[in-house]
């Protein structure tokens, strides 16, 4: 078939969804009316994971539009030329391959004479390997001691995602007896973030990965000196300690400064790299490799059911449209993301990213300015913290913010205590739900700073418990998400021009090539 890449505002079913009278929340969700939307407007994500939407703006008229937009705006076939290998990527001329990390949806796509499943495989095994002979002893210090903490040094995606995930792991592996180390992140370029890191381990007994796919990325090799230096205080040989991720064209690639070194290549965007060797050597060695495997099964499952043409039967597809549609039609700027759980602390950080680094753009594929608005502003924390933090301007602010809740039934850790007739968890659970319907029903009273207008949209992915699985699951849900967004934009959410300026005018300053504002701002902070 053939791709046509149209511009939201000229499909014919874009101008049939704004004519579609917006679905009342407040009345919707009210009584027998909401129980039985709550019952039906639900979504079986994966074994254990449910996508839940019966507090969004949508009714049969509004999901049968989207359906149609969705048909016209050819999204299955987009996704299915870009897991086949076309280049999606047209800003960088490349193709997008993230997918394939964790699982093979079509035809073989190879690269440079290169069949990129089996590369991405034999890295994976060699991840693995390299991370049982940790584990078992077998590659060790200098002085023939294990190692006990690993520390990843990278920025961006090669930080942002791999954190959340090692921190979303953390209890469960724990607990389950998989944890094997301790994992550290050094990514700002503030020497304080690297100070306070190697402050807080035992260097001889940690081993240090750097992340940088170029091998020249100025913050990541900063921070490597940094760390060298550090280890060269203590007595220690650099080269014992560190591993590189990058990629093989690097010059990292082949260094004698490195113990081990592990491929990644320009297929896969930072902040779609957790997946890739750049989270899974942090997360082998942390959890082991079994762990990882789990993670990316959960990933390779969603994948998969995002192929589904049925819109009501793609969970990913019909998130991406209820998001468009509250976007371009209902006006609203910004999405909140609200993971009712502690150990998704950092997953909002990431989909900060992963969101707006990707969909942030005001052309489309082919540079042409486009006339509406594209991705929303991303942010969040975990509930029932954010409660009493920004939820105040959430129910009873100006702008009505659409909310993406997530909530498990189950905690990692197995036990809890019950005080006052409910456990802990059951306490975060009521939390959840009591917000669901306190921000779609409101309620009305004369003292208008104690009245709650409701209508504020929101949906809600449901678990039985977070691990390695539903992890996946949960990333690989928002990176089809944010990818189908990308192609009813008609943006090209694979390349992240938005960030070079900055590094060529700190590259300006820091060799005294500046006049003007960039001068004076540069003798102000004393550079």
């Amino acid at each position: 078939m053939m791709l046509n890449w149209k511009n939201l505002d000229t499909l014919a079913s874009y101008e049939e969804l704004k004519k579609v009278e917006p679905v009342n929340v407040a009345e919707a969700m009210s009584g027998e009316n909401g129980a039985e939307r709550v019952k039906n407007y639900s979504i079986p994500m994966m074994d254990g994971l449910t996508y839940n939407y019966a507090a969004k703006a949508v009714d049969d008229k509004v999901l049968a539009a989207l359906a149609k937009l969705a048909g016209e705006a050819q999204l299955i076939e987009k996704y299915e030329s870009l897991y086949n290998g076309a280049v999606i990527n047209t800003g960088e001329n490349r193709l997008v391959l993230h997918q394939l990390t964790r699982g093979q949806l079509g035809d073989d796509v190879v690269a440079e004479g290169v069949n990129k499943r089996e590369f991405y495989v034999a890295q994976q095994q060699k991840i693995a390997d390299f991370a049982n002979k940790v584990h078992a002893g077998e590659i060790t210090n200098a002085a023939g001691e294990k190692f006990t903490t690993v520390v990843q040094i990278g920025i961006g995606g090669s930080d942002l995602g791999p954190r959340a995930m090692y921190l979303a792991l953390e209890n469960w592996a724990k607990v389950n007896n998989k944890f094997k180390m301790e994992a550290k992140f050094i990514s700002n370029v503030d020497p304080d973030d690297a100070a306070a890191v190697l402050n807080s381990i035992d260097v001889a007994h940690s081993i240090f990965i750097l992340v940088s796919k170029s091998g020249t990325t100025l913050e990541t090799l900063t921070n490597e000196s940094f760390v060298k230096d550090a280890l060269a205080k203590a007595g220690l040989d650099a080269s014992k300690h560190m591993i590189a991720v990058t990629s093989e064209t690097s010059p990292l690639a082949k260094s004698d400064d490195y113990l081990a070194a592990f491929f990644m290549d320009d297929y896969i965007g930072g902040r779609y790299s957790s997946t890739s060797a750049v989270g899974g050597a942090v997360l082998s060695l942390a959890f082991g490799p079994d762990v990882f495997a789990e993670f990316l099964a959960g990933a390779a499952e969603i994948d998969k059911a995002a192929k589904n043409k049925d819109l009501l039967k793609n969970p990913e597809m019909l998130d991406a449209l209820i998001g468009v549609y509250e976007r371009n039609v209902l006006g609203y700027p910004s999405t909140a993301v609200l993971p009712y759980s502690q150990a998704l602390s950092r997953f909002p950080a990431h989909l900060q990213q992963l969101d707006m680094e990707s969909n942030g753009k005001s052309v489309n594929r082919f540079g042409e300015p486009v006339d509406y608005v594209t991705g929303p502003v991303i942010f969040g924390e975990p509930g029932t913290n954010g409660q009493h933090s920004f939820y105040q301007l959430l129910h009873q602010g100006t702008d009505i913010v659409p909310l993406q809740f997530i909530g498990f039934k189950n905690n990692q850790i197995g036990t809890d205590v019950v005080i006052q007739d409910s456990t802990s968890q059951q306490k975060l659970c009521a939390n959840v739900a009591a917000q669901i319907v306190a921000f779609a029903c409101g309620k009305e009273d004369e003292n208008r700073n104690k009245n709650f207008e409701g209508g504020r949209p929101s949906s809600i992915i449901i678990g039985e418990q977070l691990t390695p699985k539903t992890l996946g699951a949960l990333l690989a849900h928002f990176e089809n998400k944010v990818m189908f967004q990308g192609f009813v934009w008609n943006v090209n959410s694979f390349d992240q021009e938005g960030v070079q300026l900055g590094k060529v005018l700190a590259k300006r300053v820091l060799a005294h090539e500046t006049d003007g504002a960039l001068k004076v701002y540069s003798d102000l902070l004393n550079i």
